[in-house]
This record gives C-alpha cells, structure tokens and sequence, in this order.
C-alpha cells in the first residue's frame, strides 16, 4: 500500500537589505529552536489566505517588519521532505511546499526579533551571497541556490 506524503503550503522570504541594489546583502536568521540553523523567514499559508498575504503575515510574525518591496516571484513551487530528525515537529505534515518571493527592505524598515510572544529566531545577520549556502542549514542548500540563480538570470538581483 502506498503511503501519500502530505506537504504544508508555504511561503519563505529572500530578502535584500535596503543597501539594494547599490549593495546585495540576503538577510537569514538564526532559529530558536534549533541550534545553528540559518535560514531565510518562512511558514504556512493559511486556508483562505493567498500567498502573497501569508509572505506579509509570516513576516511581520517572525520578524517584527513587513515593510517590503516585492520584487520577484519564483515561478513553481517547491516542495521538499522534512530530514529524518526533524519530522514530527510539524505533524501532520512529511515535508512543505513553497512559494519563494524575492523582497527588498524599504528604506526605514525595523527588525525586531521580539516582535511576537514565542521568537522564531534568536539573531539574524545579512550576508553577501558567497557567504549564505555555507551558512544556512544543508538541507535548504540547494533549494535556496535554485531560487537565487532564477532570480539572478532573470535580472532580479
């Protein structure tokens, strides 16, 4: 009997600091609940929400800012298998499938990690690209490297 995955819709963020385009720094944070885990702002989409609506929500919940340009869109979404040790933490679901959006910050924009009751994470830096696959968690490696590159030949960064 076969067993049928189920993925949770997902938006997750690239996000250019406002130093963009003079400068391309891509904005990851550090998880709170998972010790040296890097990675771009992400969660669920909500029934009835568009996910352009969940990319707003996620971030004001996550970093406390959604004072945004968007910029691009990536154009399939993406779907990926939880790693082994991390199922379970979002039962029901084996893994998620994602919307990318490709976001500046506005001039005046404010992070506050603190923002919500629970923070999704404890710090977050903005690294240049070369830095960003090594520091972000393996397993969005090669995710992130796909959306980056479209958005790159498409002239988005």
């Amino acid at each position: 009997m076969e067993c049928i995955k189920r993925y949770r819709p997902n938006v997750a963020a690239v996000i250019l600091s406002s130093k963009y385009p003079d400068r391309c720094e891509f904005f990851i944070a550090h998880r709170s609940d998972i010790r040296n885990a890097w990675q771009f702002p992400q969660g669920g989409i909500d029934e009835g929400e568009s996910p352009q609506e969940a990319l707003y929500r996620e971030l004001l919940e996550e970093i406390g800012c959604n004072d945004i340009e968007i910029l691009g869109e990536f154009p399939e979404w993406i779907t990926y298998d939880f790693p082994a040790k991390a199922k379970g933490k979002q039962y029901p679901f084996d893994g998620q499938t994602q919307k990318y959006f490709l976001v500046r910050l506005k001039d005046e924009s404010k992070i506050d990690l603190e923002a919500f009751e629970i923070p999704e994470f404890k710090e977050y830096t903005f690294v240049e690209y070369e830095e960003l696959l090594p520091k972000v968690t393996y397993f969005k490696r090669k995710v992130y490297r796909r959306v980056i590159n479209y958005f790159i030949k498409e002239g988005l960064i």
